[in-house]
């Protein structure tokens, strides 16, 4: 038997299949940077950005500057780390603390407290500056610019773009939806209407009723992705000065950081985490067991469609998925419960996402989509009877979980094992 520990809740669970049925275990390839170290990686990305100057040429003495940040949900991402160097850098340009504005992009999330400012920008830049918290609806704070050729129409916050420079902060990884995150997300969701936001999020679906999800939007796929060609045009109106994201190894470091040009920086960070977490496949499997990779990415439902969506890619059509995901607060929306619970067919559910679109509403619609292709077994607390009218099966036990795949599609089963699932993205060589 071949035994691997993965991560579930705040724990670990010991994973036991036959060690001839083992593919390979999908896991991060290795940086090739880790002699740097994370203010490092950081100092050379703002004195080295791409196609672009550096950010202390690009303003000056008298001119208000808004720097995008995060939300709480992307603490991971240390922003109070690197934010002090984007203010010295901008000091070193002339700009002077009064005329620095910093807005949380929070896009469709709520509003975020004091605290939680404070964690954002450091205890430090905490003392010389406050957080103005962006909020989707509210119409008086938000610009018309226009509509995108996608029709979305893009209402931007008024505060940011009251200023003569918008600077975009962020991380980049592989994002469900948008391909990848960071770059242009920073605009849109992060500082425009809810409007816009669900306008952009509905391309999610195929342009024709009843086809489902669109098979263009995906992660680790921007070429012909109409959700991320609309979020570019978007942001094409804002006409960020400059970006800077930051690139994290599954340490949970800083290993590597992009800035300049919000295009073109993005697009060489996008790389980075494609060599990094893009791990290449000659086949698909019968089975794949995935982990998002404990607390807090497994803390409810919502969160672990992230590792569905990823999990996916390994595996045959009509294979199975076990998912190990506590999801300790259940569906984690209630817009994910209402899609799962209140429909009894995939067919229903995108009858009603089509007349009232929502991102959580799509994630809900999304994971009863999976469970249709799939044998869908969730490894976690949630209560079986909340979910079956979606096919998805709730055990509380990975060798109970097993045992069903066992019964049902055979003991002979070529096997993927995904241990940080909600980061790794399987690409099957064709």
């Amino acid at each position: 038997m071949y035994t691997l520990k993965m991560k579930y809740g705040r724990g670990t669970v010991d994973v036991s299949i036959p060690k001839k049925n083992l593919l390979k275990v999908i896991e991060s390839n290795s940086s090739k940077e880790k002699s740097k170290t994370q203010e490092e990686v950081i100092i050379d990305a703002l004195a080295n950005p791409i196609a672009s100057a550096r950010l202390k040429q690009l303003v000056h003495q008298g001119e208000k500057v808004c720097v995008v940040i995060s939300d709480v949900t992307r603490l991971w991402q240390k922003m109070s780390m690197y934010l002090p160097y984007i203010v010295e850098e901008l000091n070193n340009g002339g700009v002077k603390d009064e005329d620095i504005l910093f807005i949380s992009a929070t896009g469709s999330h709520r509003e975020q407290t004091k605290e939680e400012h404070t964690l954002l920008l450091g205890e430090k830049l905490s003392e010389r500056f406050e957080v103005i918290n962006h909020n989707c609806h509210d119409e008086e704070n938000l610009t018309y610019l226009g509509k995108t050729r996608f029709g979305t129409p893009v209402m931007v916050n008024k505060k940011a773009l009251e200023c003569d420079h918008i600077i975009l902060t962020g991380a980049i990884v592989f994002h469900l939806l948008a391909g990848w995150g960071g770059g242009k997300k920073s605009v849109l969701p992060g500082i425009c209407s809810y409007e816009s936001i669900m306008k952009n999020h509905a391309l999610s679906l195929s342009p024709n009723a009843g086809e489902g999800s669109n098979p263009l939007v995906k992660s680790g796929y921007t070429e012909n992705n109409p959700l991320h060609q609309d979020m570019l045009e978007a942001t094409s109106f804002v006409k960020p000065t400059f970006m800077f994201n930051v690139i994290m190894d599954k340490e949970g470091r800083i290993s590597h950081a992009v800035a300049g040009n919000y295009i073109k920086a993005h697009e060489a960070g996008c790389k980075i985490v494609d060599q990094i977490d893009g791990v290449a496949i000659e086949e698909k499997a019968d089975l794949v067991i995935a982990t998002a990779g404990g607390y807090p990415k497994d803390i409810n439902l919502y969160q672990t469609c992230k590792t569905v969506i990823n999990a996916k890619e390994a595996v045959k059509k009509g294979g199975t998925m076990i998912i190990l995901s506590q999801c300790t607060e259940g569906f984690g929306n209630d817009h994910v419960q209402e899609m799962i619970r209140n429909y009894d067919t995939v067919e229903e559910r995108e009858t009603a996402l089509r007349e009232d679109y929502s991102i959580a509403k799509y994630i809900g619609y999304f994971m009863s989509e999976v469970a249709q292709e799939f044998l869908f077994i969730l490894v976690g607390d949630m209560d079986q009877k909340l979910v079956e009218k979606a096919n998805m099966k709730v055990v509380s036990t990975i060798e109970k979980a097993l045992e069903i795949a066992y019964e049902e599609k055979g003991k002979d089963l070529k096997t993927y094992l995904m241990p940080y699932g909600a980061n790794t993205l399987p690409k099957f060589l064709k």
